[in-house]
This record gives C-alpha cells, structure tokens and sequence, in this order.
C-alpha cells in the first residue's frame, strides 16, 4: 500500500505540467496529470487524489466549471492554477469550492508549502469531532473521502465508495438492488441492474477477500447487506 499523498496536476501546458510533475514527485508525492477539462472530471469521480491542481484555461471543460462540479461530489482540497491575476478571477474560483488560488508564474516551493498546508489540516482534524462510519474493521471518514479495513487504508473509486457508505449507513439492513440503484446511481438511472452485482463484487475484492474478512452478505433473491 503506498501511502504518499496523490496530486492531481490538471494543466493543459505539457511544459508546465511536467515541471510540476517533477517538483512534486522530488518532494515525495506521487502525481497523475491530465490536460483535458472534462476527462479531468471524470478521472476526479472515478479515482481518489489528496490535492488537485486545477488550471482554469482547459480544452472541452474550464476549470471553474470542473470545480463547481467536483464541488458536488467531493471535498478533495482544489488549488487553482492560472495566468489570470484579476481579483474577480481568484474571487469566483474560491466561491466555487476552491481551498486556494495561485497566479502564473509562481515558485513551485510556494505551491508545495500550500499543499504540505492542506495536508496538515485535513490530517489533524480532531478524531472526537470527525464524522466517522464504523462496521467490524471497516471505518469511513466522510470528511476526507477515505476507507480504513483493520486500520489500513483501501483505495475505492467514487462508486465504490458512495456503494460502501450506503451499504455502511444501512448495515444490518438488506437492501434490493433497486434501492441501492436509486440512492447510489440515481433515480434517472436506465442502465443494466446488474451493475451492482458487478460493484459487490469490486468491493468484496478490496474489502472482504483481501482481508480475509466477510461484511458483504448475499440474501438470495433479495439482494445484499453489510453485517457486523
């Protein structure tokens, strides 16, 4: 398990970006990129990153826009990275739901500082005053977007996640699949109900079978339900 932070680096300036990607990666972190707005979004649904760093001028989808929409799903620390220095500009993008804003050019010593800033806060959030799910050796912190088996920290995709605290905030409780559908997928949801199966299975992977461990149970013919 590695447990070095994960910076999102969204910069559509393939120099810039690998500068930041260097800088970062020397520091310790570990780093993905992107320079599309929209698979940007896509990838911040589907995957767990600890900071993103989010330019505004973005090809297909700007990076107000991935903001305001990330806002929506998740509290993943956003500092926002752009050549424009107008107040309105810094202004709307920390409306928006972002932690921080720095204006082109900037010393990647100054950008580490603020990240290593974030880090700290959200790692030192009093325990007795975060909200926290708790069944057998699973634990949920919905603050930080994390899931602990036994004390170590499990990677999930938003999916999974959003399927686990459902399951977590409903246990003992067996659920159909249509009632899972409707609260994790959405009611305008029209794909094949078999995607849950799918995601159990996903999740039993990460959390049952690896650790030797059963929280996951099928009711036949009913559908699934997170036991202590």
């Amino acid at each position: 398990m590695n447990d070095k932070p994960k910076i999102f680096i969204v910069e559509d300036e393939k120099h810039i970006a690998r500068f930041l990607q260097l800088a970062l990666e020397k520091e310790g972190f570990r780093t993905a990129t992107e320079s599309n707005g929209r698979r940007a979004y896509e990838k911040i649904v589907q995957d767990h990153y600890d900071v993103v760093l989010l330019d505004i001028m973005l090809p297909e989808m700007d990076g107000m826009e991935v903001c305001k929409l990330v806002r929506e799903i998740s509290d993943v620390p956003i500092i926002m990275l752009t050549a424009r220095d107008e107040v309105k500009d810094q202004v709307s993008g920390l409306n928006l739901g972002a932690n921080d804003y720095m204006t082109k050019p900037f010393a990647s010593e100054v950008l580490i500082a603020k990240i290593r800033g974030i880090l700290s806060r959200r790692d030192n959030i009093p325990r007795e005053e975060e909200k926290r799910f708790i069944t057998g050796s699973v634990m949920l912190y919905p603050e930080r977007y994390e899931v602990k088996v036994g004390g170590e920290p499990v990677e999930l995709t938003h999916r999974e996640y959003e399927l686990l605290q459902y399951l977590v905030e409903n246990k003992n409780r067996v659920l159909n699949r249509d009632q899972i559908l409707q609260q994790v997928w959405g009611y305008d949801y029209t794909g094949d109900t078999n995607v849950v199966d799918v995601y159990i299975s996903y999740l039993r992977t990460k959390i049952d079978y690896k650790y030797n461990e059963r929280h996951i149970h099928t009711i036949r013919g009913v559908g699934y339900v997170l036991k202590d």
